[in-house]
């Protein structure tokens, strides 16, 4: 038996030994390969050599790495699992194999292996770098700060480190920090296209387009294979109008990264913007079920459920629920601080305004006459503007306001801070689920009494906002238990400032032209296939009439021919339809003078544009729908003194608008009497309609005051 064991000893001897013979010079090729950057021989000898020695370190470490540079995560985990079990003393391996993990979305994994790196080598910059990246990917920003800075105590020229902390910083809404550290990103790596995409994010949200262009652009062409650079370009395109364009970069995102839940969410917005609202719907949810908690895919999902013509009350609220289970009581469930605020019934109010919309958008028509004519004696007015957008709107707010924060790049627990320091009596918000809403802040409940309305107006589903602002018509009682607010009736959902000064109305055009023009000036988005063949059949039944459409997604040829394709196939010519795009609001506002009856959009109406036709002297027909959106316009119309030209149907639609084109004589008298009639209405007139919002929050204050909500 011992002569037996001595003869297996020394045949494994001289088998280790001619393995040894041919594993250093099969690894000295390798390396040379790899050296040289012939990375497939180097990867095939890498392969041969393991077959030989399977537990060889060095090759398993260096073909892993290199599995996980071209992006086959799986394998490099696999191999580099293998090469930590080899040499467990190796911080090399150990980073090497958190890239793996972290390429494989197991991030807190990947953090174990690079805090086992960093024990093993404190002074690792590169694996302190990596720690920040997998840290951002679980959202924990400030952490990775942290490791990025330790990183860069350690070496200043990693411009790995610096980028990672710049697009840290972006998630942090810091963007001029972010920006200083992507160009030292830049000036160390001028080609680093992770770099060049993440500076893109920031020159976006300053509003700086064509920088943000430029530098996508560079991105895609050094790295036409990194998601990023197509992604952000689509975000940059998207947010200029350019909505075809868009959707092509984000189809080439998604043929790289098929689950990237960011290029899914960027392809139904761009869904949305064409009015596709079924795919639009379908991507959000693809993105979801990718990423259940992301913010932005749910609320733009509940924004788009605004165009589904058969949505109930019921299932826009359900989809608000979703926010609040999903985000929402998570960040309440974390703050819960008590309210100090003086509980003196008649004391002057603190009112807080937060908005990304305190500039020359749609949104600040309707707010800003609020803001104007509050009584100053029992308001103070603090407005939190939320975006990096200033134009000339912007500083008449500014001067509104008596104390103004510029909160663009602020998180929402700094914004929240802040809302309590000032002393907030009634916080509001004014974006719901629309684009640069802040409703993480509104979660924390950092003011006594919390409001929604105007900018969406439709309800947010946050039981920690008190109160929304309606009336009868758009939420009509039947519903209103649905509601996690309580619903405060005004004169109407909104109001709208007066026309500019100098805005000259003309006579009907049907007039002078013998033949009656029809007009649409809303969103391309709110033209439902139902809405297109309504339209088409009212021009079919009045002779000679015509179809002018004002969006400023029609400078874009491409969005032009598919919208003249879908009426063709309403059987209307593009003969018989004209198409204008972006102007200025002087010369937006004097198009109305070409134009006889508005015809309002559905299931999702005008708001804004519905107010402007009516101030200019055009009637607007209009179809009450059951869901909030689809009641808007119907809810204007009333409360002006106009229910006879909101039809329940499709069919009575038709009737009014075909009917009403008939009597060129009533719509250019018509046209004289709408102005005053507006201003004598509660709705039209922001003085009154101010007062009863004054009375409103007094009524609230009073209510809590009384130890109510």
């Amino acid at each position: 038996m011992g002569s037996s064991v001595g003869q297996r000893a020394f045949q494994n001897a001289r088998l280790q030994k001619r393995q040894k013979a041919e594993v250093l010079p099969l690894l000295g090729r390798a390396l040379e390969l790899h050296k040289k950057g012939l990375l497939s021989e180097a990867r095939a000898a890498y392969r041969q050599l393991l077959q030989i020695a399977p537990d060889q370190f060095i090759a398993l470490h260096m073909l892993g790495v290199m599995e996980s540079n071209a992006r086959n995560y799986q394998l490099a985990e696999m191999l580099l699992s293998r090469a930590v079990a080899a040499d467990p003393r190796s911080a090399e391996a150990h980073m090497g194999l958190g890239v793996a993990l972290n390429g494989l979305k197991r991030h807190d994994e990947a953090r174990a292996s690079y805090r086992k790196a960093l024990a093993l080598k404190p002074n690792y910059a590169l694996a302190l770098s990596n720690l920040g990246n997998a840290s951002a990917a679980l959202d924990l920003h400030l952490e990775a700060l942290d490791s990025y800075d330790q990183a860069l105590a350690l070496d200043g020229n990693l411009a790995e480190a610096y980028n990672g902390r710049g697009s840290a910083l972006c998630r942090l809404r810091n963007y001029d920090e972010a920006l200083t550290s992507l160009n030292r990103a830049l000036s160390i790596k001028p080609d680093y296209a992770a770099a060049l995409a993440n500076r893109a994010v920031a020159l976006r949200e300053l509003q700086r387009f064509d920088e943000a262009m430029a530098d996508c652009n560079r991105a895609i062409a050094l790295a036409p294979d990194d998601v990023n650079g197509w992604l952000w370009r689509a975000n940059v395109l998207l947010q200029t109008q350019r909505i075809a364009e868009a959707l092509s970069d984000c189809e080439r995102a998604l043929a790289i990264a098929p689950d990237s839940d960011q290029a899914h969410l960027v392809l139904g917005l761009c869904f949305a913007g064409l009015g596709r609202v079924d795919e639009a719907l379908a991507s959000f949810d693809r993105a979801l079920d990718i990423r259940p908690d992301l913010q932005s895919a749910i609320s733009s999902k509940i924004f788009t459920l605004d165009f589904v013509a058969d949505a109930s009350v019921e299932q826009h609220q359900q989809a608000r629920q979703v926010w609040w289970e999903r985000i929402g009581a998570k960040i309440a469930a974390e703050v819960a601080a008590a309210h100090d605020n003086s509980r003196d019934p008649a004391r002057r109010l603190v009112l807080g305004y937060v908005s990304s919309d305190f500039n020359a958008h749609s949104a600040a028509f309707i707010f800003k006459p609020v803001l104007q004519h509050h009584d100053r004696a029992q308001f103070e007015i603090v407005c939190y503007s939320c975006s990096s957008k200033a134009d000339a709107t912007t500083s008449e707010f500014q001067g509104i306001a008596d104390r103004w924060r510029d909160a663009s790049q602020w998180t929402d627990e700094r914004l929240a801070a802040q809302i309590r320091a000032d002393r907030v009596d009634i916080l509001i918000d004014l974006s719901g689920h629309t684009r640069g809403n802040r409703l993480g802040v509104f979660a924390r409940k950092p003011a006594p009494i919390q409001v929604h309305g105007w900018g969406h107006g439709t309800g947010t589903g946050l039981p920690t906002i008190d109160y929304l602002f309606s009336d009868p018509v758009a939420i009509p009682a039947a519903v209103r238990h649905l509601f996690a607010e309580t619903v405060v009736d005004l004169p109407c959902f909104v109001t709208l400032a007066p026309l500019p000064a100098g805005i000259a109305r003309a006579q009907a055009p049907a007039v002078s032209n013998g033949f009656v023009t029809f007009g649409v000036f809303n969103r391309i988005s709110k033209i439902s296939d139902e809405a297109a063949e309504v339209w088409s059949r009212i021009l079919e039944r009045v002779p000679g009439s015509r179809l002018l459409i004002k969006d400023v997604a029609l400078d874009d040829q491409l969005v032009r021919d598919k919208l003249l394709a879908r009426f063709a196939a309403c059987r209307l010519p593009a003969e018989r339809v004209d198409l204008l795009g972006a102007t200025l609001r002087s010369e937006h506002l004097a198009s109305f003078n070409r134009i006889d009856i508005a015809l309002d959009p559905f299931p999702q109406n005008g708001g804004v544009s519905t107010l402007e036709a009516l101030q200019m002297g055009v009637p607007v027909v209009a179809k009450l729908g059951s869901s909030l959106p689809s009641r808007a316009a119907g809810a204007i119309l009333s409360a002006l003194g106009l229910p006879d030209w909101v039809a329940d149907s499709e069919e009575a639609y038709v009737e009014i608008a075909v009917g009403r084109a008939a009597r060129i004589g009533d719509l250019d008298r018509l046209r004289r009497e709408l102005p005053a009639q507006i201003n004598a209405a509660a709705t039209g007139n922001p003085v009154s309609y101010a007062r009863a919002v004054d009375d409103a929050y007094r009524a609230m204050w009073k209510r809590y005051c009384s130890g109510g909500v």
